[in-house]
């Protein structure tokens, strides 16, 4: 019976016009769930939603040096807060999820990475 399942992991996994997957596949696996999904969102979270917490932050820790630990505390808790606001917020993560898998399918149709795709194009 493991061989079975093996096997059909496997042909699910040469799919698509590359052999990454099919590319109109919109499950999810686990890892993809619990890990790749929440960063996405912590990364835009902070990079376009707490963009003032974060720079006060970076800006107290820069002034304190050695004591950012007890100088930036309450910059700390506001950033804390903003990015827990975001990481709750249902709509978010389901955009947050979109982009991920036209991301993922992107790749299962080219065969090349995000960050590959972005240098192209800026060279192009």
């Amino acid at each position: 019976m493991t061989g079975e399942v093996e096997t059909t992991n496997k042909l699910r996994s040469r799919k698509g016009p590359h052999g990454l997957g099919d590319p109109n596949d919109y499950s999810l696996r686990k890892v993809e769930e619990d890990v790749l999904i929440p960063q996405k969102m912590r990364d835009k979270a902070r990079e376009q939603k707490c963009v003032k917490e974060v720079e006060e932050f970076s800006q107290c820790c820069k002034d304190a040096s050695y004591f950012m630990g007890f100088k930036c505390r309450e910059q700390n808790s506001a950033l804390k807060l903003c990015m827990e606001k975001w990481y709750c917020d249902e709509k978010f993560k389901e955009e947050c999820k979109q982009e991920y898998l036209e991301e993922r399918k992107q790749y299962r149709i080219t065969g090349v990475p995000k960050k590959y795709r972005s240098m192209k194009q800026v060279s192009s």
